[in-house]
């Protein structure tokens, strides 16, 4: 099992660009960062029994009404109190019916720590930070320049930020 860490800790370090990324959404599906290449993008690292849950409702309005700006991806974690305990489907079932969330979700991985996924790390690499909660989000411009922001910012504070 570290040996694969190894090599996907080594991808992440060679990766230049978050448009190179692939991962599975909530669903299964493999998506293809570079489809969304010229778009700005808010990584949020999410969990279903967190305080900071019913910003799933300002993710959501920000799917929404900016969508044209920035493309929202969620990231279900269980890293921080186990706050997020559910299986793909469980977490797909309670965004849908909680919040009616329709911007991208992937399957579960780990933010933090000796597993944290390639694309975290990265993330980390870019900015010297990484989720110190559930709920932390990182905003990556188009021009690949990334910044993080802390659970208590709440999405909709960002959109001065999009450009």
């Amino acid at each position: 099992m570290k040996t694969l860490f190894a090599v996907l800790f080594a991808f992440a370090m060679s990766t230049s660009s978050v448009y190179d990324f692939k991962m599975n959404s909530i669903d299964g599906e493999l998506i293809d960062f570079a489809r969304y290449k010229g778009k700005a993008l808010l990584l949020v690292n999410v969990a279903s029994k967190c305080g900071y849950t019913p910003q799933y409702a300002d993710l959501e309005k920000l799917h929404e009404q900016y969508g044209d700006k920035v493309v929202v991806l969620g990231f279900p974690a269980n890293n921080f109190g186990g706050q997020e305990p559910g299986s793909n489907l469980e977490i797909a079932e309670f965004c849908q019916k909680n919040y009616g969330v329709k911007f991208q979700m992937f399957e579960k991985i780990s933010v933090k720590g000796d597993d944290q996924h390639p694309l975290y790390q990265f993330l980390k690499e870019k900015t010297g930070s990484e989720p110190s909660w559930n709920f932390c989000k990182y905003l990556v411009k188009p021009d690949g320049t990334v910044k993080f922001y802390p659970s208590k910012v709440k999405p909709l504070e960002l959109v001065d930020e999009l450009g």
